[in-house]
């Protein structure tokens, strides 16, 4: 099967990722999907906000069974050029027969070009762990979920959320900071699952993120002391080597990397039908 990958980010946000020695957010949406089709996807990346001709020659958007859209540094209301370039992308997209997935900004982009509507939730951050998100009756019989438990937590970082959604969408869970945590839609022939969360990102990664951005975590009070953003990163830093029955308990749904990514598992096998 042949998939699109969508980069959300300029250049500039991707070398930051890679001058930590960082993959950036395609390359570890890349890395999951082939780990968790054994290799079976035949994968190509496209860079909308880094160049208005970002489809290869000889290339159709026509070619491709499925289309993931990653995260981003971008705000959708800013409506810059190169978010402008993306939405225009996902409404060509809508006008074939696609299998859409979106995580975080991939979301923004997605429900914008439906018709919806992105602000900056006035709950503020939610980061690194978007913590007891729940699947309510519509999750429950989606497919996206299947196997999934009923309440979970999750990687992320978003300062936005979905104020107004695409009509024919269905919320399929929530939290506290967030009422749309993930969310079904179809336009035209295409399909639509997207989350507000990141089931692509995995612990070391996310130890990155959060070197990279401490300051910002801790202005923001996404922890309450300094020792517990150090505590959580020595454990994400270092999980596979440290065994303490609290963390473990604590972590337990970032910490399966199966469970942690199977709604990209259940949508990968979704491509097939």
């Amino acid at each position: 099967m042949n998939i699109l990958i969508v980069d959300g980010n300029e250049k500039e946000a991707s070398e930051r990722y890679t001058k930590m020695g960082m993959d950036t957010q395609y390359e570890v949406y890349q890395k999951v999907l082939e780990d968790l089709s054994n290799k079976q996807l035949n994968i190509k990346v496209i860079h909308p906000s880094v160049t208005n001709d970002y489809l290869p020659t000889g290339v159709s958007l026509d070619d491709f069974h499925g289309v993931a859209w990653t995260g981003s540094l971008l705000n959708i209301y800013d409506m810059t050029p190169s978010i402008i370039n993306q939405i225009e992308l996902a409404k060509i997209l809508f006008t074939k027969k696609n299998k859409i997935f979106g995580s975080c900004w991939g979301l923004h982009v997605l429900v914008t070009a439906a018709g919806g509507k992105i602000r900056k939730n006035p709950k503020g951050l939610e980061a690194v762990v978007a913590k007891e998100i729940k699947i309510n009756k519509n999750g429950e019989n989606h497919a996206m979920y299947k196997g999934k438990k009923r309440a979970f937590d999750a990687f992320c970082w978003h300062y936005d959320d979905t104020e107004n959604l695409p009509s024919d969408a269905s919320i399929l869970a929530s939290n506290d900071i967030s009422e749309v945590q993930s969310i079904d839609f179809k336009v035209n022939n295409s399909s639509v699952w997207a989350v507000q969360y990141h089931p692509e990102f995995d612990p070391l990664w996310i130890a990155g993120l959060m070197k990279q951005r401490e300051d910002i975590l801790l202005k923001e009070n996404a922890f309450t002391e300094k020792k517990f953003f150090d505590e959580e990163l020595e454990y994400f830093s270092n999980y596979k080597n440290i065994h303490n029955e609290k963390y473990t308990e604590i972590y337990k749904d970032l910490i399966n990397i199966e469970s942690h990514t199977l709604e990209l598992s259940n949508w990968i096998n979704q491509l097939k039908d």
